[in-house]
């Protein structure tokens, strides 16, 4: 289930889609993304920066988070089944409420459903969709904000980020994305580092997952020896500080 760029990176490249375009998130605060500059492409076009991933570091799996379906639009299943038609395998966050939002996914042939604690209606909506479609193809996002759980609702009562996702290994999952908004497009370093080692540490048996704030290769492998499988990554990539050159001499 590990995504590489080769058999020794465990590296995630994020696409943010907002309004058509692949957009730079920081902190969480979505009034203020803008289109992304990249050294890799001058093109904002989630199929040329998807292209550009592929031909620098040899990437054909995507984090995309669609911020128009998280914030309540439709999902841009064009757009998806664009990349998926060239090649491209997606990690999928298209805001989530409820099993029926997870099935149109499945049918659009996602490979990996994203279910985000922040637009999740309720913890047995997880249960319902675990069971249609099984651990190994649903990853639970535990959506954070200054390591406190971003719960979109009140029927989650969800106050502690490990106690949370102890509840969601206890209930069956099995593939846990630990994501601190905070930490997105900043230049402090992940925000969920203690709480990746505490839970890869207690459980290794599950897919421990984690981004934002990543600042270069240091960054991964640290995580990495934690037990950290899949690192997302965006800034990072798009500015030079991981590069291709770096990654052949992992």
């Amino acid at each position: 289930m590990k995504n590489r760029a080769n058999d020794r990176t465990p590296i995630l490249p994020v696409i943010d889609l907002l309004h058509g375009e692949v957009v730079r998130g920081v902190g969480g605060r979505r009034s203020e993304y803008r289109p992304v500059r990249s050294c890799l492409t001058n093109s904002s076009r989630p199929l040329d920066v998807a292209e550009a991933f592929r031909e620098t570091f040899g990437f054909t799996e995507l984090y995309l988070a669609d911020l128009d379906a998280i914030l309540g639009a439709e999902p841009a299943f064009e757009q998806y089944a664009t990349l998926r038609n060239r090649g491209f395998r997606l990690w999928l966050d298209a805001g989530v409420q409820q099993l029926a939002d997870a099935n149109r996914l499945a049918e659009a042939g996602i490979e990996t459903i994203v279910l985000g604690l922040e637009t999740l209606r309720e913890p047995w909506e997880f249960c319902r969709i675990l069971r249609e479609h099984g651990p190994e193809r649903v990853v639970f996002s535990l959506d954070m904000k200054d390591g406190k759980p971003l719960a979109g609702n009140g029927k989650w009562m969800a106050t502690d980020a490990l106690e949370l996702a102890k509840w969601i290994i206890h209930v069956g999952g099995r593939r846990l994305l630990l994501l601190d908004l905070a930490s997105v497009g900043g230049d402090a370093g992940p925000g969920s580092e203690s709480l990746c080692e505490a839970l890869a540490a207690s459980h290794p048996d599950v897919e421990i997952s984690t981004g934002g704030g990543i600042r270069g290769i240091d960054d991964v492998k640290r995580l990495q020896k934690f037990g950290v499988a899949n690192v997302l990554v965006a800034s990072a990539l798009h500015d030079g500080r991981i590069t291709a050159a770096k990654l052949r001499i992992w």
